[in-house]
């Protein structure tokens, strides 16, 4: 009669000795992921320097006709009121002395 740690010690998934890919599949699969990896930055970094350091500043419609009452508030003057925006906050309180 088998004892329970003889039953959990033994092999029951075959000949682990064959067939074994695993290590070189592994290793492929870093090396392709990092050479991606490395091109990829290599990419990104040539689309990088292509760019103008400075966009030209966009400028609003020419179209004088056009103009903003259009514009309809979404709140309908139904929001609760917010704090003032020129309130001091956490380092801007001025210290007194």
């Amino acid at each position: 009669m088998l004892t329970t740690a003889q039953v959990l010690a033994e092999n029951n998934f075959g000949d682990t000795r064959s067939g074994g890919l695993a290590g070189p599949m592994g290793l492929f699969l870093i090396v392709l992921l990092a050479t991606a990896t490395v091109l990829l930055i290599r990419n990104m970094n040539a689309r990088l320097r292509r760019l103008p350091d400075r966009f030209p500043q966009q400028t609003g419609p020419a179209d004088a006709a056009r103009t903003d009452g259009a514009v309809v508030d979404p709140t309908d003057g139904t929001a609760a009121e917010e704090s003032p925006t020129n309130a001091p906050k956490g380092s801007q309180q001025r210290r007194n002395g």
